[in-house]
């Protein structure tokens, strides 16, 4: 089920070329501090780089590899930390217009910490064969 997402300055909806890829226009909208974004868009957004940042660094940490908690929390505050610095720092938009500092930094957290110990322990595990 798809929703409509519209944008006051344009549509953020992907255009994918003749290759299939995105235009370097289209990702530069991401780092645009004068876009208009609606809370859906904002969250989809910083669930996806989350996802990103978890699969990253759950196939580095059981690559190297690393054990214990530590390197657990450690991944919690350095994806927290980048989602922090795109909303606030890159868009700049105001975290009261989106619930707030915990309703942001909550976006794609659960299912980032999942994909994250998911891809730790299977690359671990593969590395240890």
């Amino acid at each position: 089920m798809m929703r409509d997402r519209k944008s006051v300055k344009f549509n953020l909806e992907p255009q994918q070329h003749q290759n299939g890829h995105l235009s370097p226009y289209e990702v530069a909208k991401l780092f645009d501090p004068d876009v208009s974004w609606d809370k859906d868009q904002l969250g989809d957004i910083l669930h996806w780089i989350r996802q990103a940042l978890a699969l990253v660094c759950g196939l580095l940490w059981g690559t190297i590899p690393l054990v214990g908690g530590i390197w657990f929390l450690l991944f919690l505050l350095f994806s927290s930390g980048i989602i922090y610095a795109y909303y606030a720092l890159v868009l700049k938009i105001e975290e009261e217009d989106f619930g707030g500092h915990g309703a942001l930094l909550q976006e794609g957290l659960f299912a980032s910490t999942s994909l994250f110990l998911l891809a730790w322990i299977l690359a671990y595990s593969l590395g240890h064969f």
